[in-house]
């Protein structure tokens, strides 16, 4: 493990730089973003509610001075609005040097996406898995490194990738698909660089996870289910042994800025039970590492969104080489 008490002040100049975070109006998101801007870094905001958006632009510009702040709307439960916001995104903007994969829901009753999906699997995982594959040329073309980070959860140890029953629709546990969604995160990252070191692209894919950090994500699936009491068990949760907002930012903020972070690495806080301290490169779970699960699941993403990368997929690399060897 590499830990060295990292913060933002460790980022380093990254001025003319452009960075993308989805979810960025409200918790690890709004935090992330402020830290980015705080470096210079123009950021693009993606969110789904373009008021709280323009609130969020608003508190970081009266906190950081000469922050570059840009807003476009993106709903991550609406594949059609996925695709336009990344042809905005293409159009707009002439370089993307980090792609922030943050956006997620957590423990929900069971609802589905405007698409079909599970509402976790579908928003944590498919639509950013859409995102990536639809902005990638814009990332390749950017000169220098880009990176995309994506944002897992310590609960992705306890999640199992249901090929049987994806979407909840003959068994449901809401806390079962979050951690479903946060490990197939992980695989997602871990494939995607995979596929990105077979090529010349000078893009790295890296995972990260916030430790316990007191945001309004939890405060959604007791307040969609009308549960007084989960709600007052999380609020209380999140006061006494949550860190705040703004230190469960910085595996992610580290995770996109800092070049000792390399492609399919895992950076979380380093503290107590990984859910608290500053953030570190980590061993995610072992299930996490299997290329076989993390193929599958990218096939099957490719199958249910219909967008598929262009990169090598690495058996048929490995196949070639082995003939060519034989």
């Amino acid at each position: 493990m590499r830990s060295d008490s990292w913060d933002h002040t460790a980022m380093g100049d990254h001025s003319g730089r452009t960075a993308l975070v989805t979810g960025a109006n409200s918790g690890i998101g709004f935090e992330v973003t402020k830290a980015l801007a705080a470096n210079d870094v123009h950021v693009i905001m993606a969110c789904r509610d373009l008021e709280r958006a323009r609130s969020a632009r608003e508190q970081i510009h009266n906190s950081v001075d000469e922050a570059t702040l840009s807003i476009e709307e993106l709903d991550l439960a609406d594949l059609a609005g996925v695709r336009a916001f990344a042809e905005t995104v293409r159009a707009d903007y002439t370089e993307l040097h980090a792609l922030c994969n943050n956006a997620g829901v957590m423990a929900l009753p069971r609802r589905e996406t405007i698409d079909g999906f599970e509402m976790q699997f579908g928003v944590n995982h498919l639509g950013h898995f859409v995102l990536t594959g639809l902005l990638l040329d814009k990332l390749e073309e950017t000169p220098g490194e880009s990176r995309i980070v994506t944002q897992s959860s310590g609960l992705h140890e306890r999640g199992e990738i249901d090929f049987d029953d994806l979407h909840g629709e003959e068994s449901y546990d809401r806390y079962d698909a979050y951690a479903q969604s946060k490990l197939a995160n992980v695989l997602f990252a871990y494939e995607l660089d995979r596929r990105l070191q077979a090529t010349d692209a000078d893009i790295t894919s890296v995972a990260c996870h916030p430790g316990y950090a007191a945001t309004n994500l939890q405060r959604r699936g007791p307040e969609q289910s009308g549960s007084r009491v989960r709600l007052w068990l999380m609020k209380v949760a999140n006061a006494v042994f949550a860190q705040s907002a703004a230190t469960g930012a910085l595996p992610m903020v580290r995770a996109a800025t800092d070049p000792d972070v390399t492609g399919g690495e895992y950076v979380g806080p380093g503290g107590l039970l990984n859910m608290r301290g500053s953030p570190e490169i980590q061993r995610s779970s072992d299930r996490s590492y299997d290329p076989p699960l993390a193929r599958e699941l990218w096939d099957r993403s490719v199958a249910l969104t219909g967008v598929s990368y262009d990169l090598p997929d690495p058996r048929a690399e490995t196949a070639s080489a082995a003939e060519t060897d034989a």
